[in-house]
């Protein structure tokens, strides 16, 4: 148990609560919308600018932030030209995204084996600067998120009812869009860009069994996410297992369980 008190261990927890705090707080509207899939589009998309970070020798979650916003920008254009077949903008961006990581990755073979710590989350490599990253991520997701709440609510519920109400629906998606591209960005050195979009909907899923409003919805999503990361934490550095593995696992015990718990009191 020295390893709890350990200093790479104490970064790896706050980072982890921190992207534990705002990846369900967007994965509940983005799961509700039906654009679950974006994030895996976006991660992708970071992975890119990752593998062209440590071409460049630059700061790469940096490169991969502003691939991720880039991406955000380009999936709101193609969905207002694909109006019938939104899904369609989101497998266009990832189509995308891997052509260019598999580019950059055989341009890059010696940094090969860096890029790919990003595939399946290196948690316990996180620097100061990781950390003051995810930090101001994580505030601006809360600000936006409890100052546009109502807002997003009906745009989640309502979008056309929204739109005819006078609220900027096309900002609001692309505020959306682009708060999911930062969570994105800043979570895959912690999960893995191969796991991230399950921090995203897994404690959603979960918490839409058990809530009875909206704002419980949230609040559940966001407890069961932390449950998950710090639990998921404690037994990978104690057992030494992959930490981004082991949370996504515990998502979906915990899933798994409330399925159980709600068929059992429903029988």
């Amino acid at each position: 148990m020295e390893i709890l008190s350990a200093d790479f261990f104490q970064r790896a927890l706050a980072g982890g609560l921190l992207i534990g705090l705002t990846a369900p707080l967007i994965g509940i509207f983005l799961v509700l919308r039906r654009l679950s899939m974006i994030g895996d589009t976006l991660a992708h998309v970071t992975i890119a600018g990752v593998a062209l970070g440590f071409l460049l020798g630059v700061y790469p979650v940096g490169v991969g932030l502003a691939f991720a916003v880039v991406a955000s920008f380009a999936i709101e254009k193609l969905r207002k030209a694909y109006r019938g077949y939104a899904e369609l903008s989101i497998a266009i961006i990832m189509s995308g995204g891997v052509a260019l990581a598999s580019l950059f990755f055989t341009l890059g073979m010696g940094y090969n084996t860096d890029v790919v710590s990003y595939l399946f989350g290196s948690i316990y490599t996180l620097d100061t600067t990781d950390l003051y990253v995810t930090f101001g991520v994580t505030l601006v997701v809360v600000i936006v998120v409890v100052a546009f709440f109502k807002e997003f609510f009906l745009l989640t519920f309502e979008e056309d009812a929204a739109s005819v109400s006078g609220i900027p629906v096309k900002l609001l998606n692309l505020l959306l869009t682009v708060m999911t591209a930062l969570v994105i960005s800043t979570a895959i050195k912690i999960v893995g860009a191969l796991l991230v979009s399950a921090l995203l909907t897994i404690p959603a899923a979960c918490s839409l069994l058990i809530a009875r409003s909206f704002k419980m919805s949230v609040i559940f999503s966001v407890v069961i996410a932390e449950i998950a990361v710090i639990a998921g934490l404690i037994v990978a550095g104690v057992w030494n297992l992959a930490p981004g593995a082991t949370i996504v696992l515990l998502l979906i015990c915990m899933l798994i369980l409330t399925l159980l718990g709600k068929r059992g009191f429903s029988a």
